[in-house]
């Protein structure tokens, strides 16, 4: 049951009350469901009308974006396995769209989990520029990592930072920065009962003060003539409007650019407010991080990784659209591969500092699973393709072992022409390599 007091301000909100008992009428409508096709799996894009789901039908307001019917399953595809879409609540792809992002800039994904505005950033990005995806809780940051993997993504760090320490880092760094807030929730009443039973007027005050905290932090890291886009799922004026005009009133170099609020039962999806700045002034140099300079390993210690590229890739180099000025860097026991110009990752929290390579072992480099999710087959010497109504893919994400005549060595696998793992042949068998912890029992 909706609360009183929700209630009694959204009808004095829409002011109307033919408009307001639209509104209520909305809630017992299903809600609407959507997956965001990923630029960065080739050959993704051009799946809209893909026969395997026969029910797509654009979001209009979200390139790539489709709704699906329920029966479509799409979460139990192997194409999801693959990264070759995100599924995403319609209305969460809007704040996006309205970065105006470009390929080679630095943007900054400030509260990213479970990463679908993360994701969606990295498809515009498309592999040029740096990302930095944050999220300040531990166990939500290591799901958005999960996902930056999932989709392929290469040139992202994944943090576990507050805003405050990132804005002691990187002043005046980011041309782009995604504020997508922690909120009182109500836009997800419909989808969410449990937003519904936490919801209190004290809870939408507690989250104006801290959207405020988290603005401070955006505002410092925001270069001259940079875009900012904050974003809620509520219908809050106290988050929404008051704390865009708040924002306002603090820093007067920011320029409302336009802010809109999307209503269920106007559109097709659920609440949401967004509103879209840019700082004037003056543009100076940028400034670069102040954590220090980003240092890699030396060449002595990427022997067995010069090994395997030569046995796995076709010309016997790692891929150049992902190895583009290249900054090799251990983390733990893994191999991570950034770039010159990224960031030193000294002193912060980091999940994901880059693409994660695999590990160095005792003579040996294992490729991690990361890297498959990256590659495409064209781009390795052995691949073995499973076809994605087939019961081999569903064998294959199961952690089984598969039947093959493919030459020795590490194999990409794919679904369909997607990669989706590695496996590694030897006796007419291929052993298995995808993750135990995202093995599915179908």
């Amino acid at each position: 049951m909706l609360p009183v007091a929700f209630l009694d301000r959204i009808k004095s909100q829409l002011g109307n009350d033919a408009e307001y008992e639209a509104f209520l009428s909305s809630y017992d409508q299903p809600k609407y469901q959507a997956l965001r096709l990923n630029p960065l799996k080739e050959g993704a894009v051009e799946m809209g009308a893909n026969a395997n789901f026969a029910h797509l039908s654009p979001v209009p307001w979200a390139e790539n974006g489709y709704y699906f019917e329920s029966e479509d399953a799409p979460g139990k595809h192997p194409f999801h396995s693959a990264g070759v879409y995100y599924i995403q609540e319609p209305s969460a792809m809007a704040p996006v769209e309205k970065l105006d992002i470009k390929p080679g800039q630095r943007i900054l994904d400030l509260c990213a989990a479970p990463g679908g505005k993360s994701t969606q950033i990295a498809g515009k990005m498309l592999g040029e520029g740096f990302l930095l995806a944050n999220e300040f809780n531990p166990g939500r940051s290591k799901i958005l990592s999960e996902n930056i993997e999932r989709m392929g993504v290469a040139n992202a760090y994944v943090t576990n930072e507050t805003p405050a320490n990132l804005a002691k880092v990187f002043p005046e760094y980011f041309d782009r920065i995604l504020v997508d807030a922690p909120c009182s929730g109500e836009g997800m009443f419909r989808k969410n009962e449990d937003a519904c039973d936490e919801w209190s007027l004290e809870n939408v005050k507690l989250c104006a003060e801290r959207q405020m905290e988290i603005l401070d932090s955006a505002y410092t890291m925001l270069k001259v003539g940079g875009r900012l886009v904050y974003s809620t799922c509520t219908f809050a004026p106290e988050e929404d409007e008051g704390t865009t005009k708040e924002f306002l009133a603090r820093y007067p170099s920011m320029k409302l650019i336009c802010d809109e609020r999307l209503w269920p039962h106007k559109i097709k999806g659920e609440g949401h407010y967004l509103a879209v700045f840019e700082k004037a002034g003056e543009e100076g140099t940028q400034v670069s991080a102040l954590n220090g300079k980003l240092t890699g390993v030396s060449e002595k210690e990427l022997k067995e990784l010069r090994e395997f590229e030569g046995e796995t890739f076709v010309g016997g180099k790692m891929p150049e659209r992902l190895s583009k000025n290249p900054v090799y860097i251990k983390y733990g026991d893994n191999l991570y591969l950034t770039r010159e110009g990224f960031p030193s990752v000294k002193g912060l929290k980091v999940i994901r500092p880059g693409l994660q390579l695999g590990e160095i072992k005792k003579n040996r480099f294992e490729p991690g699973h990361a890297l498959a999710l990256a590659l495409r087959p064209s781009e390795v010497k052995r691949s073995f393709d499973l076809k994605s109504d087939g019961n081999e893919i569903r064998n294959y994400l199961n952690g089984q072992t598969i039947e093959t005549n493919v030459e020795k060595g590490w194999s990409l696998v794919t679904v369909d022409g997607f990669s989706v793992g590695w496996g590694k042949s030897a006796g007419g068998q291929m052993k298995n390599h995808y993750p135990k912890g995202l093995r599915i029992n179908y």
